[in-house]
């Protein structure tokens, strides 16, 4: 009898670490490969002299971070994108001086961090084929969080997945003044970010 008991004790044992195992197996962290990816800022302005809108674009490959995904494809604690906002690039210096020391204080706001908490669209294992997803999560500027959703495509490619996706708010959601310079006549009320990022299986 305490034979059966300990055998049957051990199988128990023995399964229980096997249904561990394939759950951790199953889960996947992805990191971003910052040499291939990249983040924008994008908003229509209209500028002193010319009689059309145009559209004022920041970049910055300064993108870091990794997302974790479950045995049940949630997003996992830990996951986290962020950029390095002080690294901001436009086709205009005054500008870029502008948004780092004035939109988004950049002395004590050097990054913008997104912790994503719910990925639709996307399940592991992963296929072949690009899928539309929708991430959700807390997007914090200036020190302000807010809730917002991004939009795109991920393409999966072996152990790669490109996530191309946008997501638009207002200046006044993250309690940022809408910009008031000579030089421009008037800005739109929407700020777009854009990513474009490359992520690679660990």
């Amino acid at each position: 009898m305490r034979r059966t008991k300990s055998f049957r004790w051990k199988i128990a044992t023995l399964a229980a670490a096997a249904a561990l195992l394939l759950g951790s197996a199953a889960a996947q962290t992805y990191a971003i490969d910052a040499s291939s990816s990249e983040a924008r800022y994008r908003v229509r302005e209209q500028l002193a002299g010319l009689s059309f809108p145009n559209d004022a674009v920041g970049v910055t490959s300064s993108v870091t971070g990794n997302i974790s995904l479950g045995t049940n494809s949630e997003v996992l604690e830990g996951s986290v994108v962020t950029v390095d906002v002080t690294r901001l690039v436009s086709d205009e210096n005054r500008r870029d001086n502008f948004v780092r020391d004035n939109l988004l204080q950049t002395r004590s706001h050097p990054s913008v961090t997104f912790v994503p908490t719910l990925i639709e669209g996307l399940e592991l294992p992963l296929g072949t084929e690009a899928a539309e997803v929708a991430i959700t999560g807390e997007l914090t500027v200036r020190g302000v969080t807010r809730t917002v959703t991004w939009t795109g495509v991920a393409t999966p490619d072996g152990d790669v997945v490109r996530l191309s996706a946008s997501t638009t708010f207002t200046f006044a959601d993250f309690g940022i003044s809408k910009p008031r310079v000579a030089l421009v006549l008037s800005v739109a009320d929407d700020i777009t970010l854009e990513i474009d990022l490359t992520l690679r299986a660990q």
